[in-house]
């Protein structure tokens, strides 16, 4: 087995909680990185909550210069509704400096869930 742990960056997009609004991440650098997959790991659900998943991104950090990530720089397709206890993933192969991600409230109570960043193909290795 070969460690992977060199080889790639973390960072915490919406840190593990029971959510029941909406949840936006602050702007994720993906400079020195060339390429990047969100994780979303979810536990219970409460009241039906109806939570979905996306990615968006940015050549600034500015909330509004935001967009959704284009189909054609995704790989893999996330659920329509998040899942009590699931994990799911999505690849960034977009060419903007940021992304973030939006776990969207559509209905219902609650769920709980994070999401991280894992950054990949770091210019310089190994990352701290």
């Amino acid at each position: 087995m070969r460690d992977i742990t060199p080889n790639i960056g973390l960072t915490q997009a919406v840190a593990p909680a029971v959510l029941s609004a909406t949840a936006t991440s602050a702007a994720i650098d993906l400079l020195g990185f060339n390429s990047a997959a969100l994780v979303v790991n979810t536990g219970a659900v409460a009241g039906d909550g109806d939570f979905t998943a996306k990615l968006q991104e940015s050549d600034t950090t500015i909330s509004g210069d935001f967009a959704d990530v284009a189909v054609e720089h995704l790989v893999g397709a996330l659920p329509a509704t998040l899942d009590a206890d699931s994990v799911v993933k999505q690849g960034y192969i977009g060419n903007k400096r940021y992304i973030r991600t939006v776990l969207t409230k559509n209905g219902g109570t609650s769920i709980a869930a994070g999401a991280v960043i894992v950054k990949g193909h770091p210019s310089d290795a190994p990352v701290a």
